[in-house]
């Protein structure tokens, strides 16, 4: 059976489907079709069901509980740590209600708490990637930087404004659950039971042989060497990854909640899980 696998190409996402790229595993019959875009592209083709099995940001998940269920492995945590805003300039948390800000989606988790944190704001969309060249040639007053330019916003000479992650937690005590893996409900409980172990096998042989996997990851790693990318890997695939745990579920659940309860997400979000008999469980 032949299915369609999304994910972002950077290092986090291609450690952590390196067993299943470079044929490490046994995948019981099994053919994945690797779909490398980048997650607001991955999210808008999720609102359409267009892929078997996705990554996913969670703000986008609240509007695709009709297709999709959460694997409950491939979650990215901020733990204490996520998106940031950074500027060319100082400013303040206060003053980003007054400014432009460049953004890498609407359907982002970082842009959901983003709103969460500051309110209403001006914004642009603009390519991850290109975030720090628009804040540095001055079209934006400040960016709202994810995946690597956590790492690398300093070297650039930029302000932190603030670092979303540590916000979040001083606010609930939770970390910010950013990305997941999805799979198409339309799929059957035993397909969905059986490419859970997969992906979770995948993610678990990456961390078992985390050397080879890192070395492979290093293809999409932007202006990073070897130290830096795995620094980046561990932060986005770790335990919280194999399995998002009661406090992960609450993180989720804590996080779409306020969305909702601030009007930036349109409905309440139940949310489902592929659990260990195969059914999709709450």
């Amino acid at each position: 059976m032949k299915l369609t696998l999304g994910h972002s190409p950077d290092p986090d996402d291609a450690f952590m489907f390196y067993g299943l790229a470079k044929d490490k595993l046994d995948t019981r019959g099994y053919e994945f079709e690797h779909i490398l875009q980048d997650i607001e592209t991955l999210n808008r083709r999720a609102l359409r069901g267009e892929l078997d099995i996705t990554a996913i940001s969670v703000h986008a998940y609240a509007s695709v509980l009709d297709k999709y269920a959460l694997l409950p492995s491939g979650s990215s945590m901020g733990d204490g740590y996520g998106p940031m805003v950074v500027s060319t300039r100082p400013l303040s948390l206060a003053d980003l209600p007054r400014v432009k800000i460049a953004v890498p989606g609407t359907l982002t988790t970082a842009f959901l708490a983003l709103g969460i944190c500051i309110g209403k704001f001006e914004y642009e969309v603009v390519p991850f990637d290109r975030i720090f060249e628009h804040v540095e040639s001055g079209k934006a007053d400040a960016g709202l930087i994810i995946h690597e330019g956590q790492l690398t916003w300093a070297d650039r000479g930029l302000h932190l404004v603030v670092d979303l992650g540590v916000w979040w937690q001083e606010q609930t005590g939770l970390p910010l659950p950013l990305g997941a893996n999805a799979i198409r409900k339309g799929l059957g409980e035993e397909v969905m039971l059986e490419v859970s172990d997969l992906l979770t096998d995948s993610i678990r042989y990456s961390l078992d042989h985390r050397e080879e996997a890192v070395r492979h990851a290093m293809q999409w790693a932007r202006d990073m060497d070897i130290p830096l990318a795995d620094k980046f890997v561990g932060m986005y695939v770790n335990h919280w990854t194999l399995d998002y745990g009661e406090r992960g579920r609450e993180a989720i659940r804590t996080l779409l909640r306020v969305g909702y309860e601030k009007g930036l997400i349109p409905n309440p979000v139940e949310l489902e899980f592929v659990g260990e008999s195969g059914r999709v469980s709450a």
